[in-house]
């Protein structure tokens, strides 16, 4: 039988993580541009959480989510403290 060594295994596995996980980061996406869509559609984060069974939390939270991702850090957009 012939197994791979342990570090190569080690880096094959790691390369599959990383392809997962951005996988699920542009899943994530698109699955919040669709609430959005449905928000604009049914009028409340609310009426999209009904509609799909979920908590009002779990919708709000996966728009908020990739709102604060899409937000540049730091800059002059924000409130100031004057």
């Amino acid at each position: 039988m012939d197994a791979k060594p342990w570090r190569e295994r080690v880096r094959e596995e790691d390369k599959l993580v990383e392809q997962l996980q951005l996988l699920a980061t542009e899943s994530a996406k698109r699955r919040a541009e669709a609430l959005r869509e449905g928000v604009d559609e049914l009028g409340s984060v609310a009426e999209v959480a009904r509609d799909l069974g979920k908590s009002w939390n779990a919708v709000y939270n996966a728009l908020k989510k990739q709102e604060t991702k899409k937000r540049p850090t730091g800059g002059t957009g924000g409130a100031t403290t004057e």
